[in-house]
């Protein structure tokens, strides 16, 4: 199933989002400065490309520079990526098949607007982790 949603996501949405992602990170890695949002901007571009099957979890240990690099990054890419998930949700919203992929499309956006300090894992190595650290 999780195969199933992620080829509709891509033909629908995926595809398209991740372009944006991949044309954001080529502009930010145009100055040194701003490379770790060029590489952010890749890692996103993945995970918006085939979103079904992993989960964002916050990254243990990150602080002040982590919240600096959201603000700058909502700034420069995160509101304009954010208005692109919302476009493609209401397009695919339209039709019955098409409302949970416009779910996952809302869902993406506290990610897309602050990916620092977060993390993009697979769903079952996320559960089976945490299945581990419970039971201890």
């Amino acid at each position: 199933m999780r195969t199933l949603l992620n080829l509709i996501w891509f033909l629908f949405a995926g595809l398209w989002l991740a372009l944006a992602y991949a044309f954001v990170g080529l502009i930010c890695c145009v100055l040194v400065i701003t490379i770790p949002f060029g590489v952010a901007a890749f890692r996103m571009a993945a995970y918006v490309a085939w979103p079904f099957g992993r989960v964002v979890v916050r990254k243990p240990g990150a602080g002040a520079p982590s919240a600096l690099a959201n603000a700058i990054w909502f700034i420069l890419a995160g509101v304009w990526l954010a208005i692109g998930h919302v476009i493609a949700a209401i397009a695919q919203a339209i039709t019955i098949v098409g409302i949970v992929n416009a779910v996952v499309s809302i869902k993406m956006i506290p990610v897309t607007c602050f990916p620092f300090g977060k993390q993009i894992v697979d769903k079952n190595s996320f559960a089976a982790r945490n299945g581990a650290l419970m039971s201890v």
